[in-house]
């Protein structure tokens, strides 16, 4: 018999952006509400299980529509990206609160920390950006607009559109107060999009920057901090698959952390959760990929991916904490 997950473990939970939109469907407030309400369903369960729960949540399409929001009004006094992200964090992790206190009964406290991450300004991603951010332009219109505002731009399908860098997560000053909040039961939702990324000046004070932190690292690196005993990755498909996308598609229940790094996963998708989950498991810790609404499946290891070590992988499959 599988060994079960116990009480009172800490799991953190990075929800991927179809806790807010489904693929195709319009950014408007109602859409993001209905599927936030759905979120919400899941991460309970988690609580009403016993544990304590730390979510994480992606911003992409929402930073994309204030930064397009921003160039048609005064597009020379557009808001830098931190502030965009700190906007989104807030607008986000609002809906996720008020849903998650209404799935709860408002029995649990839940509160929203707008979080941010420090990263190094040498950061050799910063030579190369490579994350898309905003609109679409053809390719006249983003040139003109990039030797204006001196962006990065590169091609996304046969369109173009601005690139920013996305340094590596090296240190979260907000987790004194993370700590504080979940020492006292509270269900704490932060990180959002990765964090507000900013650079530790000479003098020691803090200023933010133009940058997208990756969500999945910033989320093992906020579990690692926090000392969790779970990171789920929570997507719209139930796992890692083998030959994705042809007959002989099949899900991966398990992966040792070297084969974890080893897969070759489109850098859009899979790839930032399986380094961000090897990272994670490294430490011996449980890691699960797969469906937002299995969360509680994947826990158990009934479901989904994990990414275990190679003494974990000898040992009974579909094991949890014990």
């Amino acid at each position: 018999m599988s060994p079960r997950w116990v009480p009172e473990v800490l799991v953190v939970a990075a929800l991927g952006g179809n806790a807010l939109l489904k693929r195709g469907e319009p950014l408007t407030a109602e859409a993001q509400r209905a599927n936030v309400q759905q979120a919400a369903k899941a991460l309970a369960a988690i609580v009403r299980a016993g544990h304590r729960l730390v979510v994480t949540h992606g911003n992409g399409p929402q930073v994309g529509l204030l930064a397009l929001q921003g160039a048609s009004y005064k597009p020379d006094e557009a808001y830098p990206l931190d502030v965009l992200g700190a906007e989104t964090e807030g607008m986000i992790g609002y809906m996720i609160e008020q849903e998650l206190e209404n799935a709860l009964g408002h029995d649990r406290p839940v509160a929203t920390l707008l979080t941010q991450i420090i990263v190094d300004g040498r950061d050799p991603a910063f030579a190369k950006p490579t994350k898309f951010v905003g609109p679409v332009y053809d390719r006249e219109e983003a040139e003109t607009k990039a030797r204006a505002a001196g962006w990065a731009i590169a091609a996304d399908g046969p369109k173009w559109r601005r690139v920013v860098a996305s340094p590596k997560p090296e240190e979260i000053p907000d987790l004194r107060v993370l700590k504080l909040l979940l020492d006292q039961g509270v269900i704490v939702i932060c990180a959002g999009g990765g964090g507000i990324p900013v650079v530790r000046r000479s003098d020691g004070s803090l200023i933010g920057i133009e940058a997208v932190i990756d969500k999945d690292a910033a989320s093992a690196l906020l579990a690692r901090q926090l000392g969790a005993d779970a990171l789920l990755l929570l997507t719209d498909v139930d796992g890692v698959y083998r030959d994705f996308g042809t007959e002989r598609a099949a899900r991966i229940a398990e992966l040792t952390v070297a084969e974890a790094r080893a897969l070759d996963a489109p850098a859009g998708s899979m790839g930032p959760k399986l380094r961000a989950g090897s990272d994670f498991a490294t430490a011996g810790r449980f890691t699960g990929i797969g469906r937002l609404e299995d969360a509680i499946a994947i826990l158990d290891g009934r479901t989904g991916t994990r990414i275990v070590t190679p003494d974990e992988a000898q040992e009974e499959p579909g094991g949890a904490l014990v």
